[in-house]
């Protein structure tokens, strides 16, 4: 295809100079003059120029305005522009130059030089566009591979929530129920997008500890006994540990790469694993520090934590387990408003409170449909739920 190359001179002969000049190259060019500055601009905004050569001195719009506006928009920013000048006024063609004129001539301007200048700037515009070309084509190769790798990365994490889930299969959708019902808090709370999202995520691993408990024990139609409890709490630990702490694979793997081994303790660049872990860790902690493992107490306690906290135990509460009945929801609320301040944070419990349409909605799509036992009805309310 010819390269469009616009002219713009106030004075028509220099502007038929300038085309004759130009005749050599019209198999490889094509040339259109004006002879004002806003023509010439009417013009760059309705089609595609590949070169533009400029008077400086025009009446209206000079060559610089034109200049200006060209580097100001995004359409034509980077077009070449070579300035003609018939000043002899340095401060003049250095502002050109620092305005972004690819090239200066002075008038009377010499066919060969001219023709030399357009084919350089030409040629230097092709270098830049093929440039371009190929930076987005690699930008969105990386874009895609980025894309691959973060839903890789999601679906990795929503089979670590699956496990937990089947882990502890007699509550069924627990998880889900759980992560959603945190997003409707924290929203509720005004917390920005990344952190919403992420706490979306990672809420569901809250139990993924349970792997390591016992059958028995997580699974005793009835209350736990003081060292049953005291192995139940450990699902805080090993929580966490699973989702910091290295594994053998991934030192072997890291090994087989020539890769440094990282530490445990190493700052990780997966967000959703290192709020899951703090949230498994101190997800049962208590505003007041009677919760465990640690015994923290009000800010000493993640804010991530202390929302799953309040949605963890409200679902707990209204749903069927291996040791009780699904409280009312006037019981459970009533709970909850009792533990406010002493359970819960205070802005936590608020924000879970106005949510509750949308909670509703949430219980209601994801509801396990479990059956309870017949032996189990009656059952008196155990007030110390494993969540």
């Amino acid at each position: 295809m010819k390269k469009q190359i616009l002219l713009v001179d106030d004075e028509q002969p220099v502007l038929d100079a300038l085309r004759r000049m130009l005749r050599s190259e019209r198999h490889v060019w094509d040339i259109t003059c004006v002879n004002r500055g806003e023509a010439a601009w009417k013009l760059l905004m309705e089609n595609h120029f590949d070169g533009l050569v400029s008077d400086i001195r025009m009446p209206g719009m000079s060559g610089l305005d034109l200049l200006e506006r060209i580097q100001e928009t995004e359409k034509t920013k980077g077009l070449p522009v070579v300035m003609l000048t018939g000043l002899a006024t340095r401060d003049v063609k250095r502002k050109a130059l620092d305005m972004g004129a690819t090239d200066l001539l002075n008038k009377p301007v010499e066919p060969e030089d001219l023709v030399a200048r357009l084919r350089s700037v030409l040629r230097l515009k092709t270098y830049q566009d093929e440039l371009k070309s190929h930076n987005e084509l690699l930008e969105q190769r990386v874009h895609e591979r980025t894309s691959d790798l973060f839903h890789a990365r999601l679906d990795i994490i929503w089979r670590l929530g699956k496990t937990a889930e089947h882990r502890d299969d007699a509550t069924g959708n627990h998880v889900v129920r759980v992560g959603c019902i945190s997003r409707l808090v924290a929203e509720a709370l005004d917390m920005d997008h990344d952190f919403v999202e992420t706490l979306f995520l990672a809420a569901p691993l809250h139990d993924i500890g349970k792997i390591g408990i016992p059958d028995a024990v997580l699974f005793k139609p009835g209350p736990l006994t003081s060292s049953e409890w005291k192995v139940m709490k450990q699902h805080c630990q090993i929580g966490s540990r699973i989702l910091r702490e290295n594994c053998k694979a991934e030192t072997a793997f890291r090994k087989w790469q020539g890769q440094s081994v990282r530490g445990d303790h190493e700052v990780r660049d997966n967000p959703v694993l290192e709020m899951g872990a703090s949230i498994a860790l101190t997800h049962h902690e208590k505003w007041d520090g009677t919760g465990y493992p640690h015994g923290l107490s009000g800010e000493e306690i993640p804010l991530a934590s202390c929302i799953v906290a309040i949605a963890d135990v409200f679902d707990a509460m209204t749903t069927a387990r291996p040791y009780k009945e699904p409280f009312p929801d006037d019981v459970a609320f009533e709970i909850l408003r009792n533990g406010r301040g002493s359970h819960f944070a205070p802005d936590v419990y608020a924000a879970f409170m106005s949510t509750l349409p949308e909670i509703q909605s949430i219980r209601e799509q994801f509801a396990d449909g479990v059956i309870v036992p017949q032996e189990m009805e009656g059952m008196e309310h155990e007030t110390n739920l494993v969540c």
